[in-house]
């Protein structure tokens, strides 16, 4: 089945940026769609920003202006560029992968930024 594995995170002083990665393996069908969701410590697992087949973006209101998601040319990739971090940008963050077989998430990288 899909694997998604993520790449990335770290610590970084808020106001500074990151970039995430995450690569789809093992995809015989196409993808359909591919995001990137973050879950705080208590709280709910929450959208951060989602990519179509087509291209199509989607961001949190939290998010925009600040992060940019981004894929490569055989669309298996896709990358988050966090700029403007904030303290409360804190998470661990997830993507997943959507194709006509089911959703695949990867485990997931920390995402620390400090005050």
């Amino acid at each position: 089945q899909v694997q998604v594995v993520e790449s990335g995170g770290g610590l970084v002083q808020a106001g500074g940026s990151l970039r995430l990665s995450c690569a789809a393996t093992r995809v015989f069908l196409s993808i359909n769609a591919m995001g990137w969701y973050r879950q705080a410590p208590g709280k709910q697992r929450e959208m951060v920003a989602t990519i179509t087949s087509g291209g199509t973006t989607n961001y949190a209101d939290s998010v925009k202006g600040r992060f940019t998601i981004s894929r490569s040319n055989d669309k298996n990739t896709v990358y988050l560029q966090m700029n403007r971090l904030k303290p409360e940008d804190t998470a661990v963050y997830y993507c997943n992968a959507k194709t006509i077989t089911g959703v695949y998430w990867g485990q997931g990288t920390q995402v620390t930024v400090s005050s």
